[in-house]
This record gives structure tokens, sequence and C-alpha cells, in this order.
């Protein structure tokens, strides 16, 4: 067997091991890479670590800070809630504030899992209590963090752009991000219609409050004809009163902009300026104001260090690790060649897309994008696909299938169903997933690599 057929076997064991014991595939990675690297290229360890992609560790590290004061001074909460009030209560268009809110969540730097690990639950109690279909909902959550999750200063869209840039090859972040909005877009609004959302139209969630206070009242009421005492009324009204406040209160705290949540605000706003029309390095700059948000309020950013998404980091700096050795070792080069050898290039660009998707509905998007692109770069450097349209159709393809239950996205949702059978929702998001698997990657490549884009 030669080198080159078994460094590919390895990174296949990576994510079988990764996906069925549940280890971090990054740790995998960077194990892996001290044995591939070691027997078979005869690296020694400067030369497994002159592939740590040391650019993208400070992105990931610096706009997964930046985050986590986000979340930790109630930024995020107050988007999500605000967004909530600028519909005005239309339970039609609560769906599409939680898949908004999750766009802009990943745009802004936040690893996918992590805003739907925050929005679901919020929308998925919507779901419940509104009578909107846990699909449709839990669906346009995941989408909504994928729409946004190629921006040029998001997770995913830092790795694809910085492994085309060490490979030296034409890319438009741009171009790539728009491909994931417009897809997940066109996705969610078929969902929309499938499921029923137009027959949430007139439906209203009034007012908040009085709701709540009804829902007291009603309690009141029954507690007195279990009792049979009229006298009970008083009790009644203070238990009103207080559950009134006790669940009005947090959410009037949540739509309170205070001083260090503006703060966070206009640093986002910052981040994404000082990036797009500065091209300042997103990961020095979110950093950069984190920290000055660290010192300024100390109490809200002591544990946000512990909620940097570790584990995310370890993935994709163990994964870009051991690919970096595959390229050293020729693996990049012979997969190409033979992957070109096919013959029929829009054939190869085809399975290309077919084998991130189907690898992505079990394991990592982040893993799949960071070990498909490199492989796929001696196929790109032939010339006989567009570059821009291939790295936008196969990284989309391999996140638009994170609706499947498999995956953290979905498993997320699947946790934060409430009211709902769950075995029966875990059934509708894996043939919801598989159609996805089925249908994105041939649709996708359609739009993007047939016309050579």
């Amino acid at each position: 067997m030669s080198a080159e057929l078994l460094s590919i076997l390895v990174l296949a064991v990576l994510f079988v091991v990764g996906t069925t014991r549940s280890v971090n595939m990054g740790a995998l990675a960077f194990a892996a890479a001290f044995g591939v690297g070691t027997l078979a290229a005869g690296l020694d360890a400067d030369g497994i670590f002159a592939g740590f992609p040391g650019d993208l560790f400070v992105v990931l590290v610096g706009v997964t800070y930046f985050f986590a004061i986000a979340r930790a001074n109630g930024t995020t909460d107050w988007l999500v809630h605000a967004g909530i009030r600028l519909v005005r209560g239309r339970i039609a268009l609560i769906p599409w504030v939680m898949f908004t809110v999750t766009g802009v969540l990943t745009a802004i730097g936040a690893v996918s899992p992590a805003a739907v690990a925050i929005v679901a639950p919020l929308a998925m109690g919507f779901a419940a209590r509104y009578g909107i279909k846990p699909l449709l909902m839990g669906a346009l959550v995941v989408h909504g963090a994928q729409a946004g999750g190629f921006s040029p200063i998001s997770i995913y869209g830092s790795t694809v752009n910085g492994i085309l840039e060490r490979e030296g090859l034409p890319g438009s972040p741009i171009a790539l991000f728009l491909a994931s909005l417009f897809a997940n877009l066109a996705i969610a609004a078929l969902l929309f219609v499938a499921l029923g959302g137009l027959r949430l139209r007139g439906r209203d969630l009034g007012d908040l409050g009085d709701e709540e206070a009804k829902e007291a009242k009603e309690a009141k009421e029954a507690k007195e004809a279990k009792e049979g005492d009229g006298g009970s009324g008083g009790t009644g009204g203070t238990v009103t009163g207080t559950r009134t406040r006790a669940r009005t209160t947090p959410d009037a705290d949540l739509l309170r902009l205070t001083p260090a949540r503006i703060a966070t605000l206009v640093g986002l706003v910052a981040l994404v300026v000082a990036v797009l029309i500065f091209d300042l390095d997103a990961g020095l700059t979110a950093i950069t104001l984190a920290v000055l948000l660290a010192v300024v309020w100390p109490e809200d950013s002591k544990a946000a260090v512990a909620h940097i998404t570790w584990p995310t980091v370890l993935l994709i700096c163990g994964m870009l690790t051991y690919v970096a050795v595959l390229q050293e070792m020729g693996t990049i080069d012979w997969a190409g060649e033979h992957v070109g050898s096919i013959g029929i290039p829009l054939l190869a660009a085809l399975l290309f897309c077919y084998i991130g998707a189907v690898v992505s509905a079990f394991a990592s998007s982040v893993g799949i994008i960071g070990a498909l692109i490199p492989l796929a770069v001696p196929f790109l450097e032939q010339g006989e696909i567009g570059v821009v349209g291939m790295v936008a159709a196969l990284s989309v393809s391999a996140t638009v299938v994170d609706v499947s239950p498999f995956s953290t996205n979905g498993a997320l949702v699947l946790a934060a169903a409430e009211d709902t059978d769950r075995e029966r929702f875990f059934r509708q998001l894996m043939l919801y997933g598989g159609a996805v698997t089925l249908l994105a990657p041939l649709v996708l490549w359609l739009a993007l690599v047939v016309p050579g884009l």
C-alpha cells in the first residue's frame, strides 16, 4: 500500500472514530499527523508544526472570545428579544426572526452550534406555545445559522478563505457568503410554504404581560375551585402579581440597553467595518475588542475565556495540521490526480460535493471543509472548473446538511424541542436531512459549477 493511500485511509478512520467514539477529531488529527508524518513522510516535529494554522487559530480564538463576552453581558439575548419586538409579535414572522438572528450571530463570528444552542431553546419554546411545526422552526434556526456562516469574518468563511489564500487560488469571500446566504434562504422559504407557515398569518402574540396575567388568573381560579375557599382570593392575587413580575421582569431586563451591551454592539459594528472596509485581520481585531470589553467590565468577562469554543479550535487546527502533512508528503497531488483522471471534470466536481454532504451529515462540517477543500486543490489547479463556483458549491454542500439529527446543530434542535413526540421529530429531521443531502449537492452543482463560475 502506498503512503498516499495509507494517509487517506487514516483520514477516513479519523472521521469514523471521531463520529462513533465521540472523540474530538482535531485531537485525533494531531495524533495522526504525528504518526503518519513521522513514519510515512519522514518529517520531524518542526516539519509537522510547520503546518499548524497559526493565523486561523487567532481568528477562532479572537471571534469566539468576543462572542463569549457578548453572551455573558446579555447582548445576544438582547438581539433575540429585540428581533421579536421588531416584528410586533406576529407569529408568522417569528421563524424568520430566529432565522435572521442566528444568521447574524454566525456572520459576526459565532460558531454555528453556539448560535443554534442560544436561539434554539427560545425558538422551539415559541413553536410549542403558538402551534408552529417544530420541523419548520428547527430547520429555519439551522438554515439561518448556515446562511450567515460564510461571511468574511465568520468561522467557516475565515477557514475557507484562509485555505484558498495559502494555496494561492483565486477566491471571492463575498461570492462565497452570498452563495450560502441565498441557498439557505431559498430552502427556508420552500420549507416555510410547505410546512404551513402561510397559515400562521393573522395570528399575533398579543401583549406578553397580559398573557402571563391571564395564566396566573386561571391558576388562581383553579385553586379556589379546588379548595372551595373564597377567602383564598387574597393569596391568589399575591400569586398573580408575583408570577407576572417574576416572568416579565427578566424580559424587561433583557430588552434594556446597558452600557456594556451598547459597547458590545458598537464593537460588533467596529469589527465588521475593520475587516470589510479597512482589511484588518479579523482575529487580531476581535481579540483586541474583546480585551477592551473585559478590562472595562471584568465582571461580565470572567468566564469568557472558558467559553471560547476550544473544541472547535482544536478540531480545525488539528485537521488542517494533518492536511498540511498530507500536502507535504504529496498525498494532495496524488488524490487530485486520481479524481481528475475520471476524465469528466464536471462529474468529479459533483462527486466532491456529494462526498462533502454525505460525510458532513454524520460528522463535523468544519472538519469536512478543512479536509476536502485542500484535497480538491490539485483538481482546481487544472483550470477546467471555476474555482469560485466549485469552492462555494463544496462549502455549502458540506454545511447545508447540518439539519441532520446526527449533526451537532440538528441534535441541538432536537434536544430543545418542547411538548412534542421526540421520536417522531427525530424521524422528521432524519428524513429531511436525507432529502437535503440527496438534492442540495446536485442543485448547487448545477447552479454554481456547471456555469463555470
